[in-house]
């Protein structure tokens, strides 16, 4: 069973909140999972900030026994320096 780790959208229309989860990869987007391991607002706060929060214990736990991030979330996990960040796509100037 490969397992990843993954965005599941919720919130409404023009306001996405996202959940990060451990789920088969053969599970649909939405549906059954394994455990949440936190949760990603890309909308940005009245400070400016996205607010991402994180069991990092549980994220490294999954991570040690061969769960694989999606390309997002391996960004984000890159971001809050649980993983090396992933090289940048794209050939920009």
């Amino acid at each position: 069973m490969p397992v990843r780790i993954r965005l599941a959208r919720y919130g409404h229309r023009n306001h996405p909140f996202y959940r990060i989860y451990v789920a088969d990869s053969r599970a649909p987007r939405d549906g059954r999972h394994l455990e949440i391991v936190g949760h990603y607002d890309p909308k940005p706060e009245i400070d400016g900030n996205k607010h991402l929060g994180l069991k990092i214990d549980r994220v490294k736990y999954w991570l040690s026994v061969g769960a694989q991030p999606s390309d997002t979330v391996a960004r984000l996990l890159g971001q809050a320096g649980i993983i090396p960040p992933p090289p940048r796509k794209g050939g920009g100037r």
